[in-house]
C-alpha cells in the first residue's frame, strides 16, 4: 500500500459531555491537518450513541468497522474525546492515548477548574480553538531544561520526575510559539498541578536552544534574563554549540551505529526517559515521516501484545516471563491503488529489552532476519552510555 494511502484519515472531536454541544474538532490526512471536516450528523451519532450507552449504565470505549476505528473517552465527567480513524492497522490503544495527551493539551493551556466547570461554553471553545492550533499538528520544561529543535537535551530531576502527560506537552508547547528571545508564560500541569498555574519561562541562549524553567511568581523575567545569560551561559557558548549539533539526529556525530539502521527508539523504563531518531541510515528507504509512523505502530504493537507498558513494567503485580526479544517485517508484496511500491516493504522492526532497557529498532530490508536480534543487542548495549 502507498505511503499517502498508509496514512488515512484522523478526526478528533471535543464535546462537552453533559450537553454535547462540540467545543472544537480537528481533522488531518496523512499527518497533515485537512479542512475536511465530518458532517455535523455524524459528530451527532458518535456522541449520540455515546450518551445512550451512558444512560443505560454502558460505557462504551471503542468500535471497529471495515476500514476505521472509533475510540470514546470521558474526562472528569466534563469533557468528552471521540477520535476517528482510518489509518491502516490503527490501534485502540494508540488512539486512547492520543486521546489523554489531547485533554492534557487543554489542561495545560486553560486549567482543569475551567475545563471541568464550563462555565462559557464559547470563551471556552475561542481559548481552546487559538491554544491548541498548535497543537493539532505536534504535540510536543520541569524545573529546568535545554530544548534543542524540540528535544530535551538536558535536564534536571525535577525534570524527568514530571508525570507524563506535561513531560511530553511542555517541549511541544514551546516548539509551537512563535519565535521570542524571551517568554514568561502561564501553564496548568495536568498531573502535577491542574488547579493553579505555574510560570513557563523560556530564554533563546543560541538560535534554535532554549533554557526553559518552571517557576512560582518569582524572579520577574526582566531579572532572570540578564543574570542568566550573563553570569551562568556566556562561559558555556561551545558546549551550547554542541547542543545544536545534536539536531536532528539526536545522537552525537561519528557515534558508532550499523548503517542498516533507519530509526530507533530507546526507553528508560526506570528513570522514564528516551531517546529518538529516525534520521540514520542517508536517504535510503521511505521518508522520515513512514519511519516515525512504522515506528510508532511497532511501539503499540509489542507494548499491547509483548511488553507491558513501561509504566507498569515496575509494578509487583506484572507478569513474569516477558519476552526478551521480536520483530516483524514488512509485507513485501502491498502495493499503493496506482500499483506503486510501499516504501516500507520488507524493512524490519525488532524490539530487545535487557533490565530497565527497551530498545525498538527500524532496519533496511538487506539486513538478515536471523542476525536481527545480535544486532540489537549490541546496538543497546552501544547506546547505554546516553541513557
Amino acid at each position: 500500500m502507498a505511503e499517502e494511502s498508509a496514512a488515512g484519515a484522523v478526526h478528533l472531536l471535543c464535546l462537552a459531555a453533559s450537553s454535547g454541544v462540540p467545543l472544537f474538532s480537528r481533522s488531518s490526512r496523512g499527518g497533515a491537518p485537512s479542512r475536511q471536516q465530518l458532517p455535523f450528523s455524524i459528530i451527532g451519532s458518535l456522541n449520540g450513541v455515546h450518551m445512550f450507552g451512558q444512560n443505560l449504565d454502558v460505557t462504551l470505549r471503542s468500535a471497529r468497522t471495515e476500514d476505521s476505528a472509533v475510540v470514546w473517552k470521558t474526562f472528569h465527567d466534563s469533557i468528552t474525546l471521540i477520535v476517528l480513524s482510518s489509518e491502516l492497522g490503527c490501534a485502540e490503544l494508540r488512539l486512547e492515548r492520543l486521546l489523554e495527551l489531547v485533554f492534557g493539551a487543554m489542561v495545560l493551556l486553560v486549567g482543569l477548574e475551567e475545563l471541568t466547570k464550563i462555565r462559557n461554553v464559547e470563551r471556552l471553545k475561542k481559548d481552546l480553538r487559538e491554544a491548541l492550533a498548535g497543537f493539532a499538528e505536534e504535540m510536543g520544561s520541569v524545573f529546568a531544561s535545554l530544548v534543542a529543535g524540540g528535544r530535551v537535551v538536558v535536564g534536571t530531576e525535577g525534570w524527568w520526575r514530571l508525570g507524563a502527560p506535561e513531560a511530553v506537552l511542555l517541549p511541544w508547547l514551546v516548539g509551537t510559539l512563535p519565535f521570542q528571545a524571551a517568554r514568561d508564560y502561564p501553564v496548568y500541569l495536568p498531573h502535577g498541578s491542574p488547579m493553579v498555574p505555574h510560570r513557563l519561562l523560556t530564554l533563546t541562549l543560541l538560535p534554535g536552544l532554549e533554557l526553559c524553567v518552571l517557576c512560582g511568581p518569582q524572579p520577574p523575567l526582566s531579572q532572570v534574563e540578564p543574570q542568566v545569560l550573563e553570569r551562568w551561559w556566556q562561559p558555556l557558548l561551545e558546549p551550547l554549540r554542541a547542543c545544536l549539533a545534536l539536531t536532528p539526529r539526536g545522537i552525537p556525530a561519528g557515534f558508532p551505529l550499523h548503517p542498516d539502521i533507519l530509526g530507533l527508539l530507546l526507553l528508560h523504563l526506570e528513570q522514564r526517559r528516551g531517546l529518538f531518531t529516525v534520521d540514520l541510515g542517508g536517504e535510503e528507504g521511505p521518508s522520515p515521516s513512514a519511519r516515525r509512523r512504522l515506528l510508532r505502530s511497532f511501539y503499540v504493537l509489542v507494548t499491547a501484545t509483548h511488553f507491558p507498558p513501561e509504566e507498569k513494567a515496575e509494578e509487583p503485580g506484572c507478569p513474569t516471563g516477558v519476552p526478551r526479544a521480536c520483530y516483524v517485517v514488512c509485507g513485501a508484496a502491498a502495493e499503493g491503488p496506482q500499483g506503486r511500491q510501499d516504501p516500507g516493504a520488507g524493512l524490519r522492526l525488532v524490539a530487545v529489552q535487557a533490565g530497565p532497557r527497551r530498545l525498538l529498532l527500524l532496519v533496511s530490508a538487506r539486513s538478515p532476519t536471523y542476525a536481527l536480534r545480535g544486532l540489537a543487542t549490541r546496538t543497546l548495549h552501544a547506546l547505554t552510555p546516553l541513557l
